[in-house]
């Protein structure tokens, strides 16, 4: 009998926890065609035969290239030849989307699998993420300056979308294709410069690892891993902590303001986002918190703050934060 591959072993092992204790289920692979996911599709066909899972992959034409609806039913077909359903879907991509291409793609097509596997009943979509993606991720989190919440990267697992290969590294994906004999579709986005997450590839993670020295992906990775724990832990101290400091108010909240003094700054600042981002579904930059902060912190009479969709003022001893008329 000829020797597992090692990268293919190494794949094998990491989807294996998604699926125990999944019998009798169906998951949704989603299939690009690309290295990552089509060695996700080949480790989870294997993996599910022995748990008793069902395998169906999508694959999410876009629409951005001559020939993608080819390249789709391309990888399709190998996913077939595995041994598992393969469903092709086409998305509609918002042209002018405000975060760019990118995103508009990455929004359309988490649309898609969540509607198919609503339709076929799946219990998980199980997504190609790499550790190189992760690093990816924490680098463009860190060049944006946008917080702890940007530096966490991708969780591990967040609804019923799961990303296995988050310990495993992009290298490994393209090993175990070649030890199958699997042929990977080389997205040309992937190597087009106009996109900050190409250059952070092909440009930033190679300098600093010839400036550094090896292993900076996975360093960015742990910092995710690491970051993400101190959120959940922080997580439950902000859902215990609002419970007493927080009350309804006319059209919105109200947050007491001795109590929330009381609280360290790190602490002060993520129950302010955390409470305007459940109440009103907007997010606040750093300058915009630390100016509500300062109705507990640095309290000189100020007037209302004009935010996001809302505003706050300070009121009897309360922050308060409303909706705008």
């Amino acid at each position: 009998m000829p020797s597992l591959s090692p990268a293919v072993a190494e794949i094998r092992r990491a989807v294996r926890p998604v699926l125990a204790d999944r019998a009798g289920e169906r998951v949704i692979v989603a299939l690009s065609g690309g290295a990552d996911s089509l060695a996700l599709t080949a480790a989870t066909a294997h993996e599910a035969a022995k748990a008793g899972v069902s395998v169906t992959t999508v694959t999410v034409d876009h629409g951005l290239q001559d020939g993608s609806a080819d390249i789709a039913e391309r990888a399709a077909a190998q996913a077939r030849a595995l041994a598992v359903d393969a469903i092709v879907v086409t998305a509609t991509v918002e042209r002018n989307h405000e975060d760019g291409p990118e995103a508009a793609a990455r929004e359309a097509r988490y649309a898609e699998l969540e509607r198919v596997a609503a339709d076929l009943g799946a219990t998980a979509i199980l997504l190609g993420h790499t550790r190189d993606d992760q690093a990816e991720t924490v680098l463009l989190g860190l060049a944006r300056g946008s917080g702890a919440a940007s530096l966490m990267g991708m969780a591990p697992s967040s609804g019923l979308r799961v990303r296995p290969l988050l310990d495993v590294s992009r290298e490994t994906t393209q090993a175990a294709c070649a030890a199958e004999n699997l042929e990977p579709w080389h997205d040309p986005h992937n190597v087009d410069p106009s996109y900050a997450r190409v250059r952070v590839r092909t440009t930033v993670l190679p300098t600093l690892e010839t400036e550094l020295g090896p292993g900076i992906a996975e360093a960015l990775a742990r910092t995710a891993e690491q970051l993400r724990e101190d959120h959940d832990a922080f997580q439950e101290i902000i859902d215990e902590t609002i419970e007493d400091i927080v009350e309804p108010a006319e059209a919105g909240i109200a947050i007491s303001v001795s109590a929330l003094a009381a609280n360290p700054a790190a602490l002060r600042n993520r129950i302010i986002r955390y409470v305007v981002a459940s109440e009103f579904h907007v997010s606040l930059t750093r300058v915009q918190t630390l100016e509500v902060a300062r109705f507990a912190t640095d309290w000189r009479g100020q007037g209302p703050i004009d935010l996001p969709g809302c505003e706050a003022r300070r009121e009897a001893g309360k922050i308060v934060i409303s909706a705008r008329a």
